[in-house]
């Protein structure tokens, strides 16, 4: 069985102390994505960012130290800016572009004015001024991934659900296979479950940079976490990540509620070949080095693999302050997002 060990954990400081937006309140960092591009880590909150020379998406260096955020480079090409509520990043199978997907979990038919919370956006490497949305919708001067929507809609059968997965894989067809996953699904965004659900389709990216869906966008794997006999609280997919040194695939859940009317947040790793696609076979639970289930005290929300043997963790607590064991203090600063390096054993 794979076991996880603790290397290194601390903060991210996203961007000064004390800021607030327009109207006055105090801006908190919900770090809910990160990737790796060998060098920097890209991360993005699932809320804004106030001020002009800042954005949801930002990058900095990971060193022999941990990540560097001396360095912090915001991304602050328009299209990057206006997408709202970033979930999760992926490379593409090749490692050329990147992609990043909000979470799809509101519209508004009629007045457009909810397009910022769905969008797919690809970048090549290391080139965010190049972005482009994918799927857009085909009228003039309407924004968003509004046909990936709709495909979205019709795989996963349901009028609310939220994706805070994306990782691109290895396919049998073009240049590989896009995976969404979802986390919740319902009737409405105040009637729903939470779910570790899959959904994808084969891709293309083509002469102009963007990416195209060759096929029909479907539910490919699905899993109920507490079904393994060390999971007992309600989870939902919160990140997913491919793993090209291994070719496997890591999948995370989260969970927040109450036990004994106390509020409890955490997650769990999970694992997987890729094969598991076709199967069905549930994913491996990550333990921890005393054999028990890894479970992270924080709301662990995105992974990036870093090496052959690291990855990377970073929580998003909404508004909860409390730090654990990650530091000293009791807690952290509403512009700081927590984070663990792991190293699997």
């Amino acid at each position: 069985m794979q076991k996880a060990r603790i290397l290194q954990q601390g903060s991210i400081h996203c961007f000064p102390v004390g800021l607030r937006d327009e109207q006055g309140k105090l801006a908190n960092a919900e770090v809910s994505a990160v990737m790796y591009d060998g060098e920097r880590l890209l991360l993005a909150s699932d809320k804004p960012i106030p001020g002009e020379h800042r954005s949801a998406v930002f990058a900095l260096p990971m060193t022999d130290d941990g990540p560097d955020d001396s360095q912090l480079e915001y991304f602050t090409t328009p299209l990057i800016k206006r997408a709202v509520k970033y979930e999760d990043f992926a490379l593409t199978a090749d490692g050329k572009h990147v992609l990043a997907t909000t979470g799809f979990d509101r519209i508004d038919d009629v007045t457009h004015d909810l397009n910022a919370y769905n969008h797919l956006l690809i970048w090549p490497l290391g080139e965010p001024e190049k972005v482009q949305a994918v799927d857009p919708d085909p009228r003039d001067g309407v924004e968003g991934s509004l046909e990936l929507r709709n495909k979205l809609n019709h795989a996963i059968g349901l009028p609310y659900y939220k994706i805070e997965g994306l990782a691109a894989v290895p396919g049998e067809l073009g240049d590989g296979l896009l995976l969404f996953g979802v986390r919740e699904q319902g009737q409405r965004h105040d009637d729903f479950a939470y779910v570790s659900r899959v959904v994808g389709a084969h891709y293309v990216v083509n002469a102009s940079g963007n990416l195209e869906f060759i096929d029909e966008l479907r539910e490919l794997y699905a899993f109920e976490p507490t079904e393994h006999e060390g999971v007992a609280i309600e989870c939902g997919l919160s990140s997913l990540e491919y793993d090209p040194y291994h070719h496997r695939l890591y999948l995370m859940t989260s969970f927040e509620t109450e036990v004994d009317n106390v509020a409890r947040i955490g997650g769990y790793l999970w694992l997987m070949e890729l094969d598991n696609l076709t199967t069905g076979e549930p994913p491996a639970l990550i333990l921890g080095m005393d054999g028990t289930p890894f479970e992270f005290e924080h709301k662990a929300e995105g992974l990036a693999v870093l090496d052959h043997e690291r990855v990377f963790v970073v929580y998003d607590n909404d508004r909860e302050m409390g730090v654990g064991s990650i530091d000293e203090r009791d807690e952290r600063h509403a512009s700081e997002a927590l984070y663990t390096l792991l190293h699997m054993e």
